[in-house]
């Protein structure tokens, strides 16, 4: 068994809470940023994707969808008149017109997480005295994950000033 990105198991994880909001999958959550631009996403979240009631009858064109985003006060009218840029994205971004129309919802914003300190550099001692644990493994992929298991729980071990490695 080979081991798999984390992305690919988290997906099957929020799968069913981003179901609920109307989103397929995370990629417009988690990729707001990209979708929208830095500027935008910093006062801004998607919220849920409101998908029509009725289905179309046969020979009908599908209704799109209504996306539900939250922004901060001051930033409502300028997102307003960005509204139509920001559905054309989502929806270039998704490949197909899903959605149709931007509803605002005015409210505080969440700032993005800070991006991660890099851990400091484990000491040239401690990382070989893994690399030796973990050689006899065949497996190389098993072998790398074991070992930045094992430079990981020795950083966290160092930082908390335990004194082990």
């Amino acid at each position: 068994m080979s081991a798999k990105p984390l992305a690919e198991l988290i997906d099957d994880c929020i799968a069913p809470a981003l179901a609920a909001q109307g989103f397929a999958g995370r990629a417009i959550v988690s990729l707001w940023p990209e979708i929208v631009g830095e500027r935008l996403a910093a006062r801004s979240r998607p919220l849920r994707i409101d998908w029509p009631k009725r289905r179309p009858g046969p020979g009908e064109a599908a209704q799109p969808a209504t996306m539900v985003v939250r922004v901060e006060g001051a930033f409502a009218l300028e997102m307003q008149q960005l509204g139509p840029l920001v559905v054309e994205r989502v929806n270039t971004h998704l490949g197909w017109r899903a959605v149709g129309k931007l509803v605002l919802k005015q409210g505080p914003v969440a700032p993005p997480p800070a991006p991660a300190r890099p851990a400091p550099a484990l000491e040239a001692a401690a990382a070989a005295r893994i690399d030796d644990q973990v050689s006899p493994i065949a497996d190389p992929g098993l072998r790398e994950a074991l070992a930045r298991l094992g430079r990981a729980v020795a950083q966290r071990q160092r930082q908390a000033g335990s004194g082990r490695e």
